[in-house]
């Protein structure tokens, strides 16, 4: 038997890292590589025991499993369909396998396996993925690997897009504190040869989804997904060198003149988060350092109290803010009474000499003060820009998405710490409504010929 793959999939087989995520749009031949891999692993190492997952059986079924059934071959194996395995001649496994909910994943404890393969890695949460790949493990010398593919989008977008997508350039590995390696191998139709010859007009049915639908399937953008809260986000290299279509910027020394706030979220268990922000004399704002208190696992508090977090906001002012006023915006909820004689946390706080007047928390109008500052102008400048040090409303803003019971809002069950404080700051100095007036083609880069690039990196990005 001859297994034909494009060049992508041969990449994805062929990757040593130990987790490997391939997709990232369709068509690109993602389940029929991952399937091809499963057959050449259990193939090349005897006695090996791999699981490959769905989040539903009927996912399951009528994807994977029948790509199965249609390209291996009988006298090498045989398929189980009660107990949705493949049994090789050589002692390998490979079992098919589902997680509809949480608690699904105790259905695999105190199993073990060679390699776990996840397909469509976005219907998965977190928590689903990192106990499932605790299921790696074995005393025999076989390569333990965690392979996934996915598109853009689901329940499990952000956390993937973190994980993969931001630490590291396509096709390079990135390795983590601990020594383990990812790498992410985007594949997109075009790649895939086989679909093109068979189906050339699936490339056409592609481009006339909704944008959000056709920028995640045919170009695998991880930043503009379907179920996003602030589709305005923009965040793209052009905004090194200017300040169009750009939410991220590069930092600057921001002038003594403009003024500058401060916003709070409290949070314990969960992050806290502290923004500051600068407005120059057009309004427009800049935010420009942020103090999150996460672990570095997503949603994840350090547990610090108020007069800590106090103790740290004045550290850095009295360092970097020498003789700059700054207005402190908070949650009210820091002036409800906490119970202790040490008073309410706003209370805590000015012991410690970091003060407060109490935010809007109006919901509804705190989105559409952000919507308003997101949005760009005909000359494709927002009202609002983050500098590149504020990694974490970078990451978090763009993942929010809209809540499937009030769906006006942002879903409050997400990290939105950092969101939080942006609404108590622009509920401050609210703007009036601005559509987002930036064509959804637009090609950032277009404007700029060759000899602006090289001259304004010369001298801005160096």
């Amino acid at each position: 038997m001859k297994l034909t793959i494009t060049p992508k999939q041969e990449k994805f087989i062929n990757s040593d890292a130990d987790e490997v995520l391939f997709g990232g749009a369709a068509g690109g031949g993602k389940s029929y590589g991952q399937i091809a891999d499963a057959f050449i692993y259990a193939l090349k190492y005897s006695g090996s025991k791999q699981l490959i997952l769905r989040r539903t059986f009927p996912e399951l079924e009528r994807s994977l499993i029948l790509t199965s059934l249609a390209i291996y071959p009988k006298e090498v194996g045989k398929y189980n369909s009660t107990a949705k395995k493949w049994s090789f001649k050589n002692g390998s496994i490979i079992e098919f396998g589902y997680c509809d909910g949480e608690k699904d994943v105790y259905n695999y404890q105190g199993a073990e396996y060679d390699t776990v393969r996840f397909d469509e890695l976005t219907h998965f949460t977190l928590s689903q993925y990192m106990y499932l790949i605790s299921r790696v493990r074995g005393v025999n010398n076989f390569p333990k690997q965690v392979k996934s593919t996915a598109n853009p989008g689901g329940v499990g977008h952000s956390w993937v897009k973190n994980r993969f997508i931001d630490v590291a350039e396509p096709n390079q590995k990135y390795s983590d504190e601990y020594g383990r390696t990812r790498i992410f191998i985007p594949s997109r139709v075009e790649d895939n040869s086989f679909l093109m010859n068979s189906d050339p007009s699936y490339i056409q049915r592609l481009k006339q989804l909704p944008e959000k639908e056709r920028k995640a399937l045919l170009y695998g953008e991880w930043d503009i997904f379907e179920g996003q809260v602030f589709s305005e986000w923009r965040n793209n290299r052009s905004g090194y060198i200017t300040r169009r279509n750009t939410h991220v910027i590069k930092p600057f020394e921001i002038p003594k003149d403009w003024r500058r706030f401060r916003a709070f979220d409290f949070g314990y268990a969960k992050p806290f988060a502290v923004s500051w922000f600068a407005v120059d004399h057009d309004g427009r704002a800049y935010n420009y350092r942020e103090l999150y208190g996460c672990t570095g696992t997503p949603d994840v508090g350090v547990k610090l109290t108020a007069q800590e977090i106090a103790l740290r906001i004045r550290k850095i002012e009295d360092k970097e803010e020498k003789g700059n006023k700054i207005c402190g915006i908070a949650d009210p909820a820091i002036w409800n009474s906490t119970g202790s004689s040490e008073g309410s946390i706003a209370e805590m706080m000015e012991r410690c000499g970091v003060f407060f007047s109490k935010g809007n928390n109006e919901r509804l109008a705190g989105k559409m003060q952000v919507h308003y500052r997101l949005a760009f102008d005909a000359e494709g400048l927002p009202m609002i820009y983050f500098f590149e040090n504020c990694r974490n409303i970078i990451r978090t803003l763009p993942m929010l998405v809209y809540d499937s019971m009030s769906p006006e809002d942002v879903d409050t069950r997400q990290e939105d710490h950092l969101y939080d404080a942006l609404k108590y700051f622009l509920m401050s100095s609210p703007i009036t409504p601005r559509g987002n007036e930036m064509k959804a083609s637009y090609n950032p880069f277009a404007e700029f010929d060759k000899g602006c690039d090289e001259l304004c990196n010369r001298f801005i990005i160096s």
